[in-house]
């Protein structure tokens, strides 16, 4: 069963948008969402396995951005 969706999209892609209308946008929107749901469904079965806790991912997930900003500032 489908549903149908509205979305808010910024006036710079609205006038893209009105210019192709031989593009099927909707169809686009529709394959963006699934890839991004599968991600998020690979996701959720690896943490669903995971012995980290909440605290610990956060860690992490702060180390991680630490490290990227410094090899980003020295660039």
């Amino acid at each position: 069963m489908s549903k149908t969706i509205e979305l808010e999209i910024p006036s710079e892609l609205r006038y893209i948008v009105k210019l192709h209308p031989e593009i099927d946008w909707t169809g686009i929107a529709r394959k963006a969402m699934w890839e991004y749901g599968r991600k998020l469904e690979s996701l959720n079965k690896i943490l669903s396995r995971s012995k980290l806790a909440e605290g610990d991912i956060l860690t992490i997930g702060e180390t991680i951005k630490s490290g990227l900003l410094k090899k980003y500032k020295q660039r």
